[in-house]
């Protein structure tokens, strides 16, 4: 098919996209940004997003992963980040702070880790290893007594605000004409091996050369009745905002060797820590804050490394969902292995927000030019789904 071939087929193709938060609306962005001219259709059903995992998540990103395609997707996410304005407007302003992670190892740790770390930088990361004593140089109120190694980055790490991100990704998407209808995803509807179209629950049915699954926790059961098991649940992770007489100035995403993790925010600080795998069920509906691990699990592991913190006060907490890929902790990305006009981009394990720009980007790259090109997002295919042949992401909090 020739250029101009492709550009007609396109003009008459109708995309929709199930699931309007940041990685369906990054794609709606990126299709419009690559030329494509079709119909795009974004179905969300929550337009509030009061609820959806991108305004409640802790909105950060990072390059210190266990998988190179993840990786790159950071590095991609952000260096989007740096270019808001170029692309938005100079009034743009996603709040993003760029100041590396400080993740925390014991001594068992030490080998791995640096090892890790020569993996990432030979990826393009900017991450180096400290020894305990350099980590404490640097951060004089951190305990490193039963430390064997911290590692953090130059670059490409931080946090931002999610719903500024994802308010621009929307404007921009609907300025290019690219329509948000509010409805709930019911079925979606398959003839002759291919998608023809999204049925909505109050009625109707919208036509779909391509239909793109990026419906966060709820993806699996839009594809169900299809017989496509998607191991993907939500997961509940709650977040307190504290205050306390910690400096603020200077201080990194913190993730500590017990999975407890604390940020900067406003006037104080934001942290959290993920239950038991034997007491994280799915979530489905499920918006209540496990107020019993701030004393249980998270302030005495906060409190060991970081003495300041016996002392704090909690002002609020949330909590939101993980999309969690049950099978191995990856994003779910590009397209059925027999529908060949459905994609997946779902599954991101509590890293969706950060990887959504890349996730964009590769899925936009998939429908206009029929493969990947900026980034080969291919190891995330639905394919080792269905082999059992796991890419698993060992970085996981």
């Amino acid at each position: 098919m020739t250029d101009e071939e492709g550009s007609v087929a396109q003009r008459s193709e109708a995309v929709v996209i199930v699931g309007g938060a940041i990685v369906g609306s990054s794609i709606a962005y990126f299709l419009r940004e690559l030329g494509f001219a079709g119909v795009i259709t974004v179905i969300e059903r929550d337009p509030t997003y009061q609820r959806s995992s991108t305004a409640l998540s802790a909105a950060s990103i990072r390059t210190q992963f266990g998988t190179p395609v993840n990786i790159h997707m950071s590095l991609f996410g952000a260096a989007f980040f740096r270019s808001i304005r170029e692309r938005f407007g100079r009034d743009a302003d996603i709040g993003f702070v760029e100041r590396g992670y400080l993740i925390l190892g014991g001594p068992e740790a030490v080998e791995a880790r640096r090892a890790g770390v020569e993996m990432q930088r030979g990826e393009g990361a900017d991450v180096a290893a400290l020894t305990p004593v350099e980590a404490q140089a640097r951060f004089p109120w951190l305990n490193v007594e039963d430390l064997g190694v911290a590692t953090t980055a130059r670059r490409d790490e931080g946090w931002f605000d999610a719903w500024s991100l994802l308010s621009l990704m929307r404007r921009g998407a609907r300025d290019r004409d690219v329509s948000y209808v509010e409805g709930n995803a019911e079925a979606i509807t398959v003839a002759g091996g291919r998608v023809t179209g999204v049925r909505l629950s109050g009625g109707g049915e919208i036509k779909a050369d391509w239909c793109i699954n990026a419906a966060g926790p709820a993806s699996a059961a839009i594809v169900r009745d299809l017989g496509i098991a998607l191991p993907v649940s939500a997961r509940k992770r709650t977040v307190f905002g504290i205050k306390t007489p910690l400096e603020r100035s200077g201080f990194p995403m913190l993730f500590d060797i017990s999975g407890a993790w604390i940020r900067p925010e406003g006037e104080g600080f934001i942290c959290g820590i993920a239950p038991t795998d034997d007491n994280d069920p799915d979530a489905t509906g499920d918006f209540e804050p496990a107020h019993a691990l701030l004393e249980e699990t998270l302030w005495p592991a906060l409190a060991h490394r970081i003495p300041a913190l016996e002392q704090l006060r909690v002002e609020r907490a949330w909590a939101g969902h993980y999309e969690v890929n049950t099978f191995d902790h990856n994003g779910i990305v590009g397209r059925h292995d027999e529908i060949e006009n459905l994609v997946f981009a779902t599954g991101f394990s509590g890293h969706g927000v950060m990887h959504a720009p890349a996730t964009g980007r590769g899925i936009a790259e998939l429908i206009v030019h029929g493969g990947f090109k900026a980034i080969d997002l291919s190891p995330l295919g639905f394919g080792r789904i269905r082999s059992g042949t796991p890419l698993h992401e060992t970085v996981v909090y």
